[in-house]
């Protein structure tokens, strides 16, 4: 190879070993880009989450205020063991046996029970704030005979709803913060073997959230 020839191919190796430290250090360039966003996404998600951990705290030390309130106000049916109140994970949860609400069979809220829930409305207005309220119907496990509901489900969610209506429409608390759920049978707290256990499993829960209404 000639001289001219070994010039051109030094010529040609130099530019393809510039070429490939360009190429090189455009991607190392990406590369850092792509990292720095990625950090940059992941702070604003810490972010994000530990304000939402800080909602949640101040939401449950309000809960905390709020069972102490329900306490006192609703202190003859607690110790008659008609109504439970207890924190828990999923939030505030404030049981209420189906007999102070509804007659058998039946989802009207009875007018006995009228006091009982205004004082819960009233202790909800206070503390609840915008707080999300799950209405949990549940029943026992003897099967619907006599009545016109196709199953526990459908008495239990109509139940749930009945309750709803009572603190929207006579209470006047904020619709969007409640959802109505029937569970039946199937989520029991005692064994439905005996009249006692079959009462306990009988009951609405009244459940307030830690997290807040969309």
């Amino acid at each position: 190879m000639g001289r001219d020839g070994r010039v051109f191919f030094t010529i040609c190796a130099l530019l393809m070993t510039a070429g490939c430290a360009g190429s090189g250090e455009s991607d190392l360039q990406r590369l850092n880009r792509e990292q720095a966003l990625t950090i940059d996404s992941l702070n604003k998600e810490v972010a994000r989450l530990n304000q939402e951990l800080d909602v949640v705290a101040g939401s449950r030390s309000e809960l905390a205020k709020a069972k102490t309130d329900l306490e006192q106000k609703l202190r003859a049916e607690l110790a008659s063991g008609q109504m439970s109140v207890a924190m828990e994970s999923r939030g505030l949860v404030l049981t209420v046996q189906n007999q102070v609400l509804f007659d058998s069979g039946r989802c009207e809220v009875k007018a006995s029970a009228k006091q009982s829930l205004g004082a819960i409305a009233e202790v909800l207005k206070k503390r609840a704030g915008k707080n999300l309220i799950h209405i949990e119907g549940h029943t026992d496990n003897v099967p619907i005979r006599v009545s016109g509901w196709k199953s526990n489900w459908e008495l239990s969610t109509a139940r749930a709803t009945e309750v709803i209506h009572a603190f929207v429409d006579d209470y006047s608390l904020n619709p969007k913060l409640f959802a109505a759920v029937g569970y039946g049978e199937f989520h029991p707290v005692r064994s439905n073997e005996t009249p006692e256990g079959r009462q306990k499993n009988r009951r609405v829960e009244i459940v307030v959230s830690p997290k807040k209404a969309v």
